[in-house]
């Protein structure tokens, strides 16, 4: 049985801290930071009882940060070209490390990192880590492989802008001169000659929204002509290709590829089916932006999952904030339909604002419906980030992050669920609150019923909104509703985006008893939430009627192969 992925994102800068401080713009001393050790058996038990079967830890790579660490040989970093004081996690100083501030005993770090792939695996877990491929930090130099040759950039030509074996991009005879405070003296950040900066600014004057942080990765792409240079191999594609080997022999189990669409499809070409030859289990995700790009990442790319986040996220958050009806949501899943098994739907990312902030939905109890919908609607995986389960809104105002409805990435801090939730290690619900716990216990359900119901987690989809569109019974600008089916079990889906309670009753097509071979009948079924147990009657181009609750839903699931003519027997919520 193939399970569906649902995938839990973590950062474990955050995920583990216990220190309350949270001091505006506070330092790792006063602030705390979270450690690998704090995904502990409890912790990691916990998760995977949430129904998540994959587990992405964001940010474990060495980033460039604020923290000195030179004690222990590790280069500091210069922190007028770091953001915030802990650092992006995609400012990557040393690919083959794991950041020090989430080390218990940081000489000891690559230790503890393949001691939480073992305790993520012991705990029935799968384990993602980010390969960043597009851009690297400032100033970039791995510790671990400190020879020229070995490192980025080191044996570039840069008196030219472009030459397909270096790593970099350059912009000769000019100065780094980003519209941001290098400082001054000893201080001062000086490089000569620029680089281009990660987001494709091949200047030297990024502004302070650019990732001036970065610099961005050459793989024989001359940007400036359009013309691709791959033979002879560019010195990046090894470089990168070693880093991906270097990772996946450790044991991991997938890459959440950063900016995927930014790196040449040729490289994923070449790079993907090279480390599936030694490595098949592991999986890759694209993070990408550009429909028109999707069949080539997957079909030519190789990757296995891509991004639904200008199709379906978009939609959903359109939808929720009233900007859409309900029924645009088909048009979205239209659009993907031939790959729609590879697109990974999610609601929260490090990325996105959080659900229940004041930027998107403002509360978590509206967000059962586009729960639903995003995660039950076809077979392909879906994703959460770590805090979404309780409600966390991300209005921490934390530093460099700002007040932006975001849980930061670039601030030493922690967020009071997830402490609360943590309990000093033990992670329990004991001191959440009601509504939290409500929530949590919503989302255990929802993401299990995905893997225990064969009919969500392998079944075949079907869009009941083109035949209610003109339903006078339904509200196709507030109610979302599919069926799902396998074998003899079909489930019956309606989301409710409404504010108020509603009464639907969905005509079931004509199409629908043909294409998923349903004969009519009367048969018995329950609501996989409430558990409710009742008939249902089955016929041609006829409704079934079910009642949701206000921003609510209903999974109806129909037992085809017994008959509901025994007498009916209803149990309480």
């Amino acid at each position: 049985m193939e399970e569906k992925i649902i995938i839990y994102q973590t950062f474990p800068r955050l995920f583990g801290n216990k220190n309350n401080t949270d001091k505006f713009n506070g330092n790792i001393l006063e602030n705390g930071c979270g450690k690998m050790i704090d995904y502990n058996d409890k912790a990691l038990k916990s998760i995977k009882e949430l129904g998540c079967n994959y587990i992405w830890y964001t940010g474990l790579l060495h980033q460039a940060t604020t923290t000195e660490y030179t004690a222990f040989g590790i280069r500091s970093q210069n922190p007028y070209i770091v953001k915030g004081l802990a650092g992006s996690p995609y400012a990557i100083c040393d690919y083959y490390s794991v950041s020090p501030d989430l080390a218990d005993v940081i000489p000891e770090r690559m230790n503890e990192f393949e001691q939480l792939v073992e305790r993520t695996h012991n705990n029935g877990l799968k384990m993602i880590i980010d390969f960043v491929p597009n851009h690297v930090a400032r100033q970039y130099h791995s510790d671990i492989f400190p020879l020229d040759a070995e490192n980025l950039g080191g044996l570039d030509n840069t008196d030219v802008a472009f030459d397909p074996q270096n790593n970099f991009y350059y912009i000769p005879n000019q100065g780094f001169a980003p519209h941001i405070d290098l400082g001054s003296g000893k201080d001062q950040y000086v490089e000569f000659p620029a680089k281009a900066t990660g987001n494709d600014c091949f200047n030297a004057f990024p502004g302070k929204n650019d990732w001036y942080e970065t610099v961005k990765l050459n793989y024989g792409v001359n940007y400036s002509t359009g013309q691709k240079f791959f033979d002879p191999m560019p010195d990046t594609w090894s470089k990168m290709y070693d880093i991906l080997f270097y990772w996946a022999s450790k044991g991991i189990d997938g890459f959440r590829c950063d900016m995927a669409h930014m790196v040449p499809i040729e490289f994923w070409e070449w790079a993907i089916k090279g480390i599936k030859e030694s490595f098949p289990h592991i999986i890759f995700i694209a993070e990408i932006y550009s429909p028109e790009l999707y069949n080539d990442y997957i079909y030519k790319g190789g990757f296995d999952y891509l991004y639904d986040k200008v199709g379906m996220y978009d939609t959903l958050r359109d939808v929720v904030a009233g900007h859409k009806p309900a029924h645009s949501i088909t048009a979205e899943w239209q659009a993907v339909d031939n790959i729609q098994e590879y697109m990974l739907n999610f609601l929260e990312n490090h990325d996105e604002q959080r659900f229940a902030s004041d930027f998107f939905a403002g509360t978590s109890l509206k967000e059962k419906a586009p729960l639903m919908v995003s995660a039950a609607m076809n077979t392909n995986p879906f994703m959460i980030y770590f805090g979404q389960e309780l409600g966390e809104r991300g209005m921490d105002h934390e530093g460099f992050s700002g007040l932006d409805g975001r849980t930061t990435i670039f601030d030493y801090w922690s967020v009071d669920k997830i402490r609360r939730w943590n309990n000093d290690g033990k992670w329990n619900t004991s001191k959440l609150t009601t509504e939290e716990k409500e929530l949590r216990k919503f989302f255990l359900k929802l993401l299990n019923i995905c893997n225990s119901e064969k009919a969500i987690r392998e079944g075949v989809f079907f869009d009941l909104m083109y035949v209610n569109f003109n339903n006078p019974d339904f509200n196709p600008d507030k109610i979302y509703a599919f069926l799902r089916k396998k074998d003899d079990d079909l489930i019956l889906c309606v989301a409710n985006f409404g504010d108020e309670e509603a009464n639907v009753k969905a005509v079931i097509p004509e199409h629908a008893f043909d294409y998923l071979q349903i004969k009519e009948g009367t048969y018995g079924s329950h609501e996989l939430f409430c558990r409710d147990i009742n008939t249902v009657e089955l016929k041609r181009n006829e409704k079934v009627n079910v009642v949701v609750d206000p921003n609510g839903v209903i999974m109806l699931k129909i037992d085809l192969q017994k008959n509901g003519s025994a007498q009916k027997n209803k149990k309480s919520h």
